[in-house]
């Protein structure tokens, strides 16, 4: 199994760089416009506008195909995943009830945080065992814990909770050389990008939530 920390500690920085900016040049225009949709619904998510949904099923779409072309198929899986929740969160968003406010955040309960665990260990462990026994993936553990991560991340994103950005930034986290490993280093850096954006969503959903409960 391959090892990020080994492959970074391999190569210098400039090094890094250099190839970071050949995989740039091949990059596929298919690529870009993923990227860009991504970037325009994470932004949208920080600002807990509903416009984040159609944006990301654009780009979900698009990835679905990329990933499983580069062999991440877990996360060609997770961006099916992705797609689903993205139409679920925008259902829930467009019925709630009139008096209800529909960007009302909250933050997670003890049965949230058993439920995003259990996503977190059965997901990973789950899908660990299929790439490595039944695909050609040269990154099955790395692969599982992105995508688990970043499922149980996008269900609280759905349902509106503070906790989101963690999960999901935990997933970027290991996201980043991985991607810069299998050679689309342009999605590296929207996963950087998304990483930054995440912190500052954390803190900017605190506010909000602060203000929805001020007296």
């Amino acid at each position: 199994m391959w090892n990020v920390g080994l492959f970074l500690h391999s190569m210098d920085v400039s090094a890094i760089a250099e190839q970071f900016y050949t995989q740039l040049q091949a990059t596929k225009p298919v690529e870009f416009v993923a990227v860009l949709f991504g970037m325009i619904s994470v932004i949208l998510a920080n600002r807990n506008n509903v416009l984040l949904y159609p944006t990301g099923i654009i780009s979900t779409v698009l990835y679905m195909w990329i990933m499983a072309k580069v062999g991440l198929y877990a996360e060609s899986l997770l961006n099916l995943y992705y797609f689903i929740m993205s139409i679920y969160g925008w259902a829930i968003w467009s019925i709630r009830k009139e008096n209800e406010n529909p960007a009302s955040i909250s933050h997670n309960t003890f049965k949230d945080w058993m439920i995003t665990v259990t996503i977190c260990i059965i997901g990973a462990g789950v899908l660990y065992f299929v790439l490595s026994r039944y695909t050609d993936s040269t990154v099955p553990m790395l692969d599982a814990i992105v995508s688990a991560t970043a499922w149980a991340g996008m269900w609280l994103l759905a349902k509106h909770k503070i906790e989101n950005w963690l999960l999901l930034n935990i997933s970027n986290a290991i996201a980043i050389p991985l991607y810069i490993y299998k050679g689309i280093p342009f999605t590296a850096f929207l996963t950087l990008f998304l990483f930054i954006v995440a912190i500052f969503g954390y803190f900017r959903w605190k506010k909000q939530y602060r203000m929805q409960h001020a007296s």
